[in-house]
């Protein structure tokens, strides 16, 4: 469909649709831009507000500070569960 068959379809509409129709295309340029809207909440704001929904998690191993000892502790933990795989036992 061209741009031509398209307008000739346009004038057909009344002119409340046809401003309809012309906010929709405006609308549909301005997808990339950012919007200047206040009252749009920054998504920073709404992933706090989601996380202080949520409420606390349980963490595994909470106890372990250092991060590092964390990993070791969970990758020998994984390593125990998978031993029977490992030595061909099922």
């Amino acid at each position: 469909m061209t741009v031509i068959e398209i307008m000739k379809q346009a004038q057909v509409l009344s002119p409340q649709e046809r401003k309809e129709l012309v906010k929709l295309l405006v609308d549909s340029l301005e997808v990339g831009k950012p919007r200047s809207n206040e009252s749009e909440e920054h998504w920073r704001q709404s992933l706090n507000r989601l996380l202080d929904e949520l409420g606390p998690i349980d963490l595994v191993d909470g106890e372990i500070e250092d991060p590092v000892e964390w990993v070791k502790t969970q990758q020998r933990k994984e390593a125990n569960r998978l031993q029977p795989y490992w030595n061909d036992e099922q």
